[in-house]
């Protein structure tokens, strides 16, 4: 009988033994059900069980270790895939790699170094490479760390909800960012400042900006004009503004006013591939964003595209020095117009996605960039950093304290090696100097008083006449201001301080030109367009050949072309419509056999209406080419 009773006691824990993977594999099982339907906390424990259950079973550690890194939970990762790196022969060349990750992670960096130290024909040769510098990277962080940690800004702003891409206006009083709902809607909101130095309950931006599609990553130039944001899910015929991620603008007449309705880039920044994160640089002149389109150096690289000649140019990537075989995205060009942060999973931080800092030495050039550092970058994602005003205060999201990517907003003082370089806030209006009329779209080119060359353009408002200037400090400039109809205006500004001055203001008069007796000037042809057309009929045709033809055989004389547009639309696009129009006129001249050098060509967007724009017959009158000539 004992013999019996030890056999069935023998086959019994056999028999458990036997079961306890089939156990293990229901488990498993659970867990992925639970993991699928977004229930975190109990798809771990049943995974936890699965282990206990089958301990030899690689893929248990492995989803769990990647389930509890997927929620921030660094320690417990490190822990798990600890387990596994222990286990029998399978589990140091499985498990090295992410038991290192994990534990720079969660702020070990002497562990990890050590793991790799000790276990090299454990790590692919990349892996071990990228790995050793980011924990030398961690561990000089943590032990340097630059100023005070980010303070949350707290639940007038911050939800359940992830809230991201934060922009301070110029003035500092209003704060837009943007606010994914129930993981799916982004919509851009608002919050104005309160009178104890916080903000306000955001708002909804209403419905002008936001539709039903997501839109995200907003950016405001600094005369408050001009709005520029990501809109995604757009469905069209064309081939450069549907189904994906496109850049809009949208443009008020004064900063108390509504916004206009969004209207789209066009095929030159706008392709099939997505676009975003858009930051307009001080002087209105350069785009930088985000896209995916070839000719990058990985998953999505920082673009920049210039308003040059009235028209929006190619973009161009900037660089391998900013840009990396990984991910850059939110780009920000501080108010010196040379200093950018951005953030990146491609260069050493502290974990995913850092926030980095670079400066433009030209046009084209870069420094390299550098890392701002802990606590700013933390092993969790911070993204979308902004600079605000004199560039003491940087905000930025972060999903740390947090499920990966429900990101919170955050603020903290920025040191002052890794601010901008202190610029003046020029202001003014430019007006008629008889009538004290403001001037609208005159053009402002400032130039290096030393050497004469033009290195920012700005233009007087739309609505009110009035301009902004961002000017780096210590420097004088010339400003020369133009407008059609007016005679030239050269000033000298000089901004070489000896303390520190935040604002000037400075107006602009001109002196009207006197057209109603025209002596050297002649006014040849005008050819009108239909609206947002860019196309000469066989009738315009034939009114360029009839005005040009009495003039084929004499050389001594300048032909004007400049084209005008009504005042639908934004002044940005104008400007650039009214060039493209100006040049079409050009070449079919030049056609004709006239050389270039004796042909001026300029798109003047809304500067000079002849027509009030209360209906369609007059606001066609305003799109007009006028063709000049001039002895």
């Amino acid at each position: 009988m004992k013999k019996i009773g030890l056999f069935i006691a023998v086959l019994l824990c056999c028999t458990g033994y036997a079961q306890s993977p089939k156990k293990a594999v229901r488990d498993y099982g659970k867990a992925l059900k639970y993991w699928a339907a977004t229930k975190e906390t109990d798809a771990c424990n049943a995974m936890e069980k699965a282990i206990a259950l089958d301990p030899e079973n690689a893929e248990y550690y492995t989803l769990l270790g990647h389930w509890y890194f997927d929620r921030h939970l660094f320690d417990r990762a490190t822990e798990v895939f600890r387990m596994g790196f222990q286990k029998g022969k399978y589990g140091r060349k499985r498990f090295a790699e992410p038991l290192a990750r994990c534990m720079i992670f969660s702020g070990k960096p002497d562990s990890a170094l050590w793991l790799m130290s000790a276990n090299p024909g454990s790590f692919d040769e990349a892996s071990l490479k990228s790995l050793k510098a980011k924990a030398d990277f961690v561990k000089g962080a943590l032990s340097n760390s630059a100023y005070l940690f980010p303070v949350n800004l707290g639940i007038r702003l911050n939800t359940r909800y992830a809230e991201m891409f934060p922009v301070v206006s110029r003035d500092q009083q209003t704060l837009y960012f943007t606010r994914r709902i129930n993981k799916l809607d982004e919509d851009i909101f608002v919050a104005k400042a309160d009178s104890c130095g916080g903000w306000l309950r955001a708002d909804n931006a209403g419905p002008i900006i936001n539709s039903p599609n997501e839109e995200r990553a907003t950016c405001i130039s600094s005369d408050g004009h001009y709005l520029f944001f990501t809109r995604c899910g757009i469905k069209s015929d064309n081939g450069w503004d549907g189904g994906g991620c496109d850049l809009y603008m949208s443009y008020r007449v004064s900063t108390d006013s509504v916004w206009y309705f969004p209207e789209p880039f066009g095929a030159t920044i706008n392709s099939p591939a997505y676009e975003g994160m858009p930051s307009l640089s001080p002087d209105n002149r350069e785009l930088y964003f985000v896209s995916d389109r070839p000719g990058g150096y990985g998953g999505t690289d920082i673009w920049i595209a210039k308003f040059e000649d009235g028209l929006w140019q190619l973009p161009v990537n900037a660089g391998p020095l900013i840009n990396t075989a990984g991910n850059e995205a939110a780009p920000f060009i501080g108010e010196d117009n040379r200093t950018l942060y951005y953030s990146s999973d491609g260069l050493p931080g502290m974990g995913g996605f850092d926030l980095f800092v670079a400066r433009k030495k030209t046009d084209s050039t870069w420094d390299l960039p550098m890392n701002l550092g802990y606590p700013v970058n933390t092993a969790f994602d911070e993204v979308s950093a902004c600079v605000a005003g004199n560039g003491s205060k940087l905000y930025f999201a972060s999903d740390r304290y947090a499920k990966k990517g429900n990101f919170d907003l955050y603020e903290t003082d920025l040191p002052s090696r890794l601010r901008p370089e202190p610029v003046c806030y020029i202001h003014g209006y430019v007006y008629d100097s008889i009538s004290k009329e403001r001037l609208n779209d005159a053009s402002m080119y400032i130039m290096d008083f030393t050497r004469g060359d033009t290195i920012y353009r700005f233009q007087s408002n739309r609505g009110d006449g009035s301009y902004v200037m961002l000017l780096r400090t210590g420097y004088k400039y010339l400003i020369h201001t133009a407008r059609p109809g007016y005679t030239p205006v050269n000033d000298t500004l000089s901004l070489e301080f000896d303390h520190p001055i935040d604002s000037i203001q400075h107006n602009v008069d001109m002196l009207a030109s006197d057209y109603l007796a025209p002596i050297h000037d002649s006014l040849l042809a005008t050819i009108h367009f239909d609206l947002n057309k860019v196309e000469l009929t066989a009738s315009d045709k034939q009114i360029i050949r009839d005005a040009i033809n009495p003039w084929l055989l004499e050389k001594r004389y300048v032909l004007h072309i400049n084209g005008y547009t009504d005042n639908t639309g934004t002044p940005m696009l104008n400007e650039e419509l009214s060039t493209k129009r100006a040049k079409l006129v050009t070449a079919e001249i030049m056609n004709m056999g006239i050389d270039e050098l004796i042909i001026e060509t300029h798109g003047w967007g809304e500067a000079k209406m002849i027509a009030p724009n209360d209906n369609e017959e007059h606001q066609k009158m305003n799109r007009r080419v006028e063709i000049t000539l001039s002895r």
